[in-house]
């Protein structure tokens, strides 16, 4: 598949940082990589706050996309948050990458106001969705013990998040799935 010099910027940035954070590449080391010069970066990206913009609302809309195909593919309430928690823990690659999101969570410092406010608008949407999924699974009897389905999607996004980067640091993705555990024992799937 034949992909234009933006998707391929995109693509290098997102997987430097989610392997090495946001502040753990360049642009000369995106430039090696696409084998394009610098300058031809900016003209596509002006500098690197615009470029981690660009990246946050391309995560968002994959991961909306995402949560919607696990709509179709999962008839459940648990069935879709056990599916969600199956991606996070893939996105960690063997304990040696993070999804974007938690990734430009460790570099808060170097990221613009936009870019935040990026991150806090995926956010809002994962807790949505993931809230819709407890009510759901309230509903159909697949969630044991759903009291409160926003307190619980409010509850589990942070888990997910802080779980992928406990296995990070050990690089161990068995540190993610216990803390996953007594979330997951609870799903009738």
């Amino acid at each position: 598949m034949v992909t234009d010099t933006k998707t391929n910027l995109l693509n290098s940035a997102e997987h430097a940082a989610r392997t090495r954070g946001f502040d753990g590449f360049s642009y000369a080391d995106l430039a090696a990589e696409v084998k394009i010069t610098k300058a031809s970066i900016h003209h596509h990206f002006a500098n690197k706050a615009t470029l981690a913009v660009a990246l946050m609302q391309r995560y968002h809309t994959d991961l909306k996309a995402a949560c919607a195909e696990i709509d179709l593919e999962h008839a459940t309430g648990a069935a879709c948050l056990s599916a969600l928690i199956s991606r996070y823990h893939g996105a960690l690659e063997g304990g040696q990458s993070l999804c974007l999101c938690v990734s430009f969570s460790t570099s808060i410092e170097s990221l613009s106001a936009q870019t935040i406010a990026e991150m806090n608008s995926f956010r809002s949407m994962m807790i949505e969705w993931i809230s819709q999924k407890f009510r759901q699974g309230k509903e159909d009897g697949s969630i044991q013990h759903v009291l409160d389905p926003e307190a619980e999607a409010a509850a589990l996004l942070p888990l997910l998040e802080g779980a992928q980067l406990a296995a990070r640091v050990a690089q161990d993705t068995q540190r993610f799935e216990a803390a996953l555990r007594l979330v997951s024992q609870r799903f009738q799937t």
